[in-house]
């Protein structure tokens, strides 16, 4: 990967690059909800079947798709179109024109700050397999 390759526009991103971005929160993996009404979006606390709850990482990603086909596949144009990613997501603030966040593992060297600042989901999360119905999982990140 390319010294510093973080500062570059999305679109210039080598497919290495693109991966190592993600800052690995875990909160494009939640449940959302969506007000059919207004288009609201509530978020939840009920991770994707596949989403390790203790790390926050995909416990397939590579077949992620086989097994959730509703699943995201980022890219540069659908982060500009995603009303859900969170404010601190490193691919809608690089989009943005934005610096990452000081507690990004590309700039920390490991993901103990992000932890830290209590972005991440590992551990305040529950499994769509155990979780019952969504509305009862409503949560405010605050972040």
């Amino acid at each position: 990967m390319r010294e510093r390759f973080w500062e570059l526009p999305l679109d210039a991103l080598m497919r290495d690059e693109w991966e190592a971005l993600c800052d690995g929160c875990g909160r494009c993996c939640l449940h959302k909800l969506e007000d059919e009404d207004t288009g609201e979006i509530a978020e939840t606390n009920v991770a994707c079947k596949l989403l390790d709850t203790e790390t926050a990482r995909c416990k397939d990603y590579r077949h992620r798709k086989a097994f959730v086909p509703d699943c995201l596949r980022l890219t540069p144009a659908l982060v500009k179109k995603v009303p859900w990613l969170p404010r601190t997501c490193a691919y809608k603030l690089r989009a943005d024109g934005k610096p990452l966040p000081d507690w990004h593992h590309l700039l920390t060297g490991n993901r103990d700050a992000m932890i830290a600042a209590g972005v991440c989901v590992s551990g305040r999360v529950i499994s769509e397999v155990d979780a019952g119905p969504l509305e009862h999982h409503i949560t405010d990140w605050g972040i």
